[in-house]
């Protein structure tokens, strides 16, 4: 067994996305308000900021559905930052503000308003930009492949790449010709500088605050994407038609009675092997230049994943197939100095070949309360059973809110939880900043086994269900949840900082 992965010694955090920070253009950017909220984080004892994944959103505006495995989200550039470069004007960044809501995420504006900002920038490089943005290409060559994609994508209206002419939909013949689309490949690699650039800066930032970035890794890549594209061969793809037999998803579970067909194409394990691993080397490499710490999503899926029939029309028709185990984790790890800190996200079904896989890896697991409320089981998810080794969750970006489950869980669940949890009144219905029933739950984790301890911003607020991020197999209306620095300011941080203490975390 390997030794453990220490994400961090006996500590906690606070999970906010960065589309949910408070900014003046619609959405959450890597700008002075994210430095602020490092400078809370701070001064609350907190030591661990997590994150959703920072790749390129999908319509939805979800992070799990993105057309690049390694490639940022542009939405998070601030305007304010170009403008410091001299690449923009002050009417350039008046034009990105947002007069709408400041509670809920608007991508379709953000989306339309940062792109046009930053056609305009582009257009005003200049020398030294350009080396910089040549010197970013050469030290990351995944984002030749995916600039190149972005810009035959945009030729081809949006449409999927695999309705393409077969001279463009195989990458090995559109490498051969590039000079109809070397201005706007030139225009993605620019973005993309600007991105890694910027975070660049607010992470330096965080390590100055004593602030860790925990970041989040989708196992699987979107068809449609610049992964898929040029790299056909790493998955389990018909070379002839393009498409797959089967796609990824997970059976019946906790949030889903039909299972979640999530349609990814499946890899090609037995190609990975061949190649030494040396796309996942690549991508977690890639992610530990943006995060101290990496949580990868769906982790049971290196043993065993669920593989589903591309004509199914739910998840319950699929089966398990033998995933690459140990071996993949034994190549990745031999391409770092020290050992990368990797957290599995091992939650749902589950069975011997992931315990086995966590016990070989050494990767601390995930526990989450909400999960734990049987009244008629002594469940992993109670805090009690928490291993030193884990991160414990008051929730995830999948779970309701701690006010929400309460107030929808059975009675019988909630009267289990609140004697577990120690809380003898009878306003447990009551959120807010303040709200006892949930402090109670909050510092039953607090004092836990778990070298970690998350909790979401909104459990930090006490906020009802109305505030939750995302629910796993609803497409619509996820992913949109955003706060204001008057929210963010009227938390009771002395409390935080005190429990902390307390629970020998800060």
């Amino acid at each position: 067994m390997r030794g453990e992965t220490e994400v961090m010694s006996r500590s906690s955090g606070v999970l906010m996305n960065v589309s949910s920070l408070p900014s003046p253009y619609g959405i959450g950017v890597f700008g002075k308000e994210t430095k602020e909220w490092i400078d809370r984080l701070a001064s609350m004892r907190f030591s661990v900021w997590q994150v959703l994944p920072f790749n390129v959103l999908n319509v939805e505006g979800s992070p799990y559905g993105s057309c690049s495995a390694f490639a940022g989200n542009p939405l998070y550039i601030d305007p304010r930052g170009v403008q410091a470069m001299g690449l923009a004007t002050a009417e350039d960044v008046k034009a990105c503000e947002y007069d709408g809501t400041p509670y809920t995420t608007d991508y379709a504006f953000a989306r339309e308003t940062r792109m046009a900002f930053l056609e305009k920038a582009f257009k005003r490089v200049d020398p030294k930009t350009k080396e910089a943005v040549a010197a970013f290409q050469s030290s990351h060559p995944w984002v030749r492949e995916f600039a190149l994609y972005m810009a035959v994508k945009e030729s081809q209206n949006e449409t999927p790449w695999w309705t393409w002419d077969s001279s463009l939909a195989a990458y090995e013949q559109c490498m051969k010709e590039t000079g109809p689309f070397e201005a706007r490949r030139d225009f993605w690699l620019f973005v993309q500088y600007l991105f890694f650039a910027q975070w660049e800066e607010i992470h330096a930032y965080a390590a100055e605050k004593g602030i860790r970035v925990l970041g989040d890794m989708p196992i699987y890549v979107s068809m449609d994407s610049a992964d898929v594209w040029s790299h056909r061969d790493l998955f389990c793809i018909d070379q002839r038609t393009f498409r797959p037999d089967k796609v990824a998803g997970v059976p019946p579970d906790y949030f889903s009675e039909d299972g979640q067909l999530w349609g990814n194409p499946l890899y090609d394990w037995e190609r990975m092997k061949a190649t030494g691993y040396r796309w996942w080397i690549d991508r977690v490499k890639t992610a530990l230049e943006l995060y101290d710490s990496v949580r990868i999503d769906h982790f049971r899926a290196f043993a065993s994943y669920w593989a589903v029939p591309a004509t199914a029309k739910t998840a319950k028709e699929g089966t398990w197939e033998e995933g690459p185990g140990q071996e993949l984790f034994d190549a990745v790890c031999a391409a770092f100095d020290e050992t990368p800190s990797i957290v599995a996200e091992d939650l749902g079904t589950f069975g011997e070949d992931v315990l086995a896989l966590l016990e070989s890896s050494g990767f601390p697991g995930m526990r989450v309360i909400q999960f734990g409320f049987d009244p008629g089981s002594d469940s992993t998810h109670l805090p009690h059973n928490y291993p030193k080794n884990s991160v414990a969750y008051v929730g995830t970006h999948d779970n309701n809110t701690l006010l929400g489950w309460l107030w929808e869980a059975s009675e019988e669940e909630r009267r289990f939880a609140l004697e577990y949890c120690g809380f003898d009144g009878h306003d447990w219905g009551e959120g807010g900043y303040r709200s006892r029933s949930c402090r109670r739950i909050i510092e039953t984790v607090w004092k836990s086994a778990a070298d970690l301890a998350i909790i979401s911003f909104q459990d930090l607020c006490g906020f009802g269900s109305d505030a939750r991020m995302n629910i796993p197999g609803i497409a619509e209306k996820n992913w949109r949840f955003r706060t204001t620095k008057e929210t963010i300011d009227a938390m009771d941080h002395a409390y935080y900082a005190h429990i902390n203490r307390l629970f020998r975390r800060g």
